[in-house]
């Protein structure tokens, strides 16, 4: 097996893998290498990370004895591919041509576990005693020129349905991708959450009644007396039993997963996890 032969899947986690933590090795004058390579630095934090997705490529990536990189061998394939992820100067591009490549919902996973962060914003009503935690999602991209993130943050939208906000940062390129709404939070996490849910260390990004149950001891250390509500309505979670019956509905009829998402007010991602679920029930 060698890289020109990557499934969908491989080739979907390589991708967000170059465009966030990993990076495609030069090849510098008088080297006695001939092509490119893999090279991902992590911390030993997250070094079980690392193992789950070096499992996706039977050991094409694979991490170094005794040190904390993931790696490939030289390969003519990432010499190919070179071009695409690097400016001539160095620096890193969105691969604009690679993008429809990025289909899957494993792209949107790496490229969030990478340089993604779940952010939990508090809204104090002192008068009520009341705390409300809202989840938000952040891609930090400020490696990448706005320009680029547009490019990135359209590829979502259109592919996924996901409609991230350019923001304002103060290191890089002085941008980065934010998720703010809570149902597209919710939604977003849900995605995350089939593609990683065997990827344990990594559940605090991606496991929302966890991080809220967390965040919530930590306020009641502080504000002893208030009560601590998640703005996370049933709605944006759970589907109604209404719900699932006009998606059942719809599907018999023929409808497409994209136009039941249109019908429900779902996202793409979120009716196709359902339907996948209402067919392992026998409901479909």
């Amino acid at each position: 097996m060698n890289f020109e032969n990557l499934t969908l899947v491989q080739q979907n986690i390589l991708f967000a893998s170059i465009m966030a933590d990993g990076e495609i090795t030069k090849c510098y004058p008088g080297s006695r290498r001939k092509n490119n390579s893999y090279r991902e630095h992590f911390g030993e934090h997250q070094r079980d990370y690392r193992k789950w997705k070096a499992s996706f490529y039977e050991g094409q990536l694979y991490i170094r004895p005794n040190n904390n990189y993931l790696v490939s061998k030289s390969d003519p394939y990432f010499t190919q591919l070179y071009p695409h992820f690097y400016e001539n100067s160095g620096n890193k591009k969105i691969p604009e041509k690679l993008l429809p490549y990025c289909s899957l919902p494993h792209f949107l996973t790496v490229l969030y576990l990478d340089d993604g962060s779940l952010c939990i914003t508090k809204r104090i009503n002192h008068h009520k005693k009341l705390i409300y935690l809202t989840p938000s999602i952040f891609l930090y991209l400020q490696n990448y020129p706005r320009e680029q993130l547009l490019i990135l943050k359209a590829h979502i939208y259109n592919r996924f349905g996901f409609d991230f906000n350019i923001s304002r940062r103060k290191d890089g390129y002085g941008y980065i991708l934010k998720l703010t709404t809570i149902k597209a939070s919710l939604e977003f996490l849900a995605v995350v959450n089939e593609i990683a849910s065997d990827c344990i260390q990594m559940d605090y990004k991606y496991n929302w009644e966890k991080r809220l149950q967390l965040e919530k001891e930590k306020i009641k250390n502080i504000y002893t007396s208030y009560q601590i509500q998640s703005s996370d309505s049933s709605r944006y979670k759970n589907y109604s039993e209404n719900e699932i019956a006009e998606l059942i509905h719809l599907k018999k009829n023929g409808k497409t997963d994209n136009q039941i998402a249109i019908e429900l007010q779902r996202s793409y991602w979120s009716v196709v996890y359902k339907l996948r679920e209402l067919r392992k029930d026998g409901f479909l």
